[in-house]
């Protein structure tokens, strides 16, 4: 009887460490599921394997949920900057657009990402119009 029992437990310990070798060798968290350090070394990574053109739903598979988001609309489209975490700047516990690398996508397409790209197109600011304001602003001159 011990023999019987010694074979049942030893083969659930050893179903058991391989289901835990399968999981520590096969899983890879998602974006979303690691935490903020974790997150932030994958992105660095991530932004090396970014191509202009790149459609927004393929990024936002790659990086996953944005910490910050912002869109406009422009004479001649939209625009969208989406921010991911990317760098450390001080601990207080809560994620800032600073610590994070602004891509921007121009009708759901990567056209641009990084810091001076984002300052230069807030400096610029000439392309900026909103359809609805505009056509209101026509439609009040008639």
């Amino acid at each position: 009887m011990k023999s019987k029992t010694s074979v049942i437990i030893g083969s659930i310990f050893a179903a058991y460490v391989a289901f835990v070798a399968v999981v520590v060798l096969v899983y890879e968290p998602t974006p979303d599921e690691m935490d903020w350090e974790d997150r932030q070394v994958y992105n660095s990574q991530k932004l090396n394997e970014l191509t202009l053109g790149q459609d927004i739903s393929t990024v936002k598979t790659l990086f996953g949920k944005a910490d910050f988001s912002e869109a406009k609309s422009i004479k001649d489209g939209q625009l969208q900057v989406l921010f991911y975490r990317t760098h450390h700047e001080k601990s207080d516990g809560v994620t800032t657009k600073e610590e994070c690398t602004p891509l921007m996508f121009k009708d759901d397409k990567l056209v641009a990402w990084g810091d001076d790209t984002y300052k230069q197109y807030l400096e610029a600011g000439t392309d900026i119009v909103s359809r609805t304001a505009q056509e209101a602003e026509n439609a009040s001159k008639n």
